[in-house]
């Protein structure tokens, strides 16, 4: 994150000072934001810079406990910089976060400078070769040039001036949760090809007495753990590449001084970060168990790939909070088509709203235009469901309002139904850009595996929503054991492909660094070779015995 907020946040000057520097490993940074005791509640940030215009000089201090920085990779012992998140103080008033270049080490000896007390935050449930570290400063000195200014700054006499938006100086934030997108497909992809190639050469019981037992991956309900979550993979694949060109492209608008689609890049990156992140998560762990015992040793791969995962569910963002926030940029947008306003970009199916409303009648009766086998009509679908359950949120908010002193606590009441309807527009938006992605592929035997498996995404999410569907009268009672039938249907026809969609992930066995996952197959011959290596195996009788076990028996 060092060398994107210097991209994104620094002056053309600063960069000249500290990026060919950090590009050359002179520099080695940090990104120092969260503290002890606040994360994704940036408001709370705690970290103190103080200007003096005597000497124009910032003065960082860490004024309390939760103050620390904590958590920051690399801060333990590898990085001499950090760029630092603090609550600017100038001329006596705060103006709010912003972000500091902060030598925290000095160069060539690598010891802390004097004010600067860093260290390792010790052993977590996983990622142990990353040294994740804390960050207490008092009254530490740096040049008011060490401020990151491109968007706001601070003049030698102190005068204070604002960016033309306060969410400019997010943009680190904003572009790492776009990137989180692609590494949730890229982490459960890995998963996929494990849990897939293995259970393509694992054989187990009988489905007739007599007869060979057959490759687990036969059985319909290891089809059905794993094959929708291949479809996600290569779902959020799509997201990802849609994410990395809209941040890119709006990044270049704000350049030019176009503001106007910020507001939705952030509540995009917001809600699909913590969508996509909490579905691999849940993922990778399901891959596992579909693996059965061999899944659970280190061997397989699958509990590295977990652990090293699982933190992007709370870090750059605490999902909860984060589709909280996409909430909100959905409530605005409900508010805007309500007083007669249009709005664009993935939220214009609420221009629609009024259209969408079904009279009061039996739903046997409504009519139904959701065809289950046409990708285009479950993006309707979706849609539809999208917009009635922001609608819902939304009308449920303004009733607490009515009844409540304060807006928080409204929101608070509420804050269920709208972490419903965040999930289900960052779902919409999902199966809208897998089934775009359908009409730019040119071969007709690509297209048709991919269109299987973006209709096993969507009707499998059918399926797992059920309650949405019917509830809003998208769907019939009739057309949702149609839909149960399609998605096990979907999966016989998947099978023959299956190994190769995750072969054409093209990950090599360095990467999925898994022996269940050999691309070659020969699995047991390796797991055994794998557990000789053992540590533990260095020695025939293991010290422990002497130490413990034959004093023990000697006493029977």
């Amino acid at each position: 994150m060092f060398l994107p907020t210097l991209l994104t946040q620094a002056t053309q000057e600063q960069q000249d000072r500290f990026f060919m520097p950090a590009w050359n490993l002179e520099i080695i940074g940090t990104y120092a934001q969260t503290e002890m005791g606040h994360g994704t509640h940036l408001r709370g940030l705690e970290t103190t810079a103080t200007y003096d215009p005597a000497t124009q000089e910032f003065i960082l201090n860490s004024p309390t406990v939760t103050s620390i920085k904590w958590w920051p990779g690399g801060l333990g012992k590898t990085s001499n910089h950090a760029i630092v998140l603090a609550q600017l103080y100038t001329q006596g008033q705060c103006k709010g976060l912003h972000a500091f270049i902060v030598p925290i080490r000095q160069l060539g000896t690598h010891e802390p400078l004097p004010g600067i007390t860093v260290g390792d935050i010790g052993p977590k449930f996983g990622y142990d070769e990353m040294d994740n570290g804390y960050l207490k400063m008092d009254n530490f000195r740096i040049p008011r040039e060490n401020m990151l200014m491109k968007y706001a700054k601070v003049e030698p006499d102190g005068t204070y001036v604002k960016p033309l938006n306060d969410k400019l100086t997010y943009g680190t934030m904003v572009f790492i949760r776009s990137i989180i997108v692609g590494d949730s497909a890229r982490s459960l992809s890995r998963a996929c090809t494990i849990a897939i190639r293995y259970s393509a050469v694992r054989h187990q019981s009988e489905l007739k007495p007599g007869e060979p037992e057959p490759q687990i991956l036969d059985y319909q309900t290891q089809q059905y753990k794993l094959f929708p979550l291949l479809a996600t993979a290569y779902a959020f694949h799509f997201v990802g590449a849609y994410m990395k060109e809209t941040y890119l492209r709006i990044t270049g608008d704000i350049s030019e001084g176009d503001l106007s689609q910020l507001p939705e890049l952030h509540a995009l990156t917001a809600g699909l970060k913590a969508f996509t992140s909490w579905i691999a998560n849940a993922g990778i762990e399901e891959c596992r168990m579909a693996c059965g015992g061999h899944g659970y040793s280190r061997c397989s791969g699958l509990p590295d790939i977990y652990v090293t995962f699982t933190p992007s569910c709370t870090y750059e963002g605490e999902n909860t909070v984060m589709m909280l926030q996409t909430a909100r940029f959905l409530v605005k947008c409900y508010a805007q088509v309500s007083s007669g306003q249009l709005v664009s970009g993935m939220v214009s199916y609420l221009n629609d709203l009024s259209g969408q409303r079904i009279q009061p009648q039996q739903v046997a009766a409504r009519p139904t235009t959701v065809h289950i086998n046409d990708p285009a009509s479950l993006v309707e679908a979706y849609k539809v469901r999208a917009s009635r359950l922001v609608e819902a949120a939304a009308k449920n908010l303004q009733g607490e309002l009515n009844h409540r002193e304060s807006k928080e606590d409204a929101w608070n009441r509420t804050s269920v139904d709208l972490v419903r309807a965040s999930e289900a527009h960052c779902h919409y938006v999902v199966v809208k850009l897998f089934t775009a992605k359908l009409s730019e592929i040119s071969d007709a035997a690509v297209r048709a595996v991919m269109t299987n498996l973006c209709l096993l995404y969507a009707l499998h999410g059918i399926s797992k929503h059920t309650g949405d569907f019917l509830q809003a009268g998208i769907l019939t009672d009739a057309q949702v054991t149609q839909v149960h039938q399609h998605v096990k249907d979907l999966l016989a026809i998947i099978r023959p492909n299956a190994v190769a969609l995750v072969d054409s992930f093209d990950f090599h066995d360095s990467h999925l660094g898994s022996v269940l996952g050999r691309y070659d197959g020969n699995i047991y011959e390796n797991m055994f070779e794998w557990a000789k290596k053992s540590p533990l195996n260095k020695t025939e009788v293991h010290e422990s015995f002497h130490k413990h076990l034959k004093p023990m028996q000697a006493k029977l």
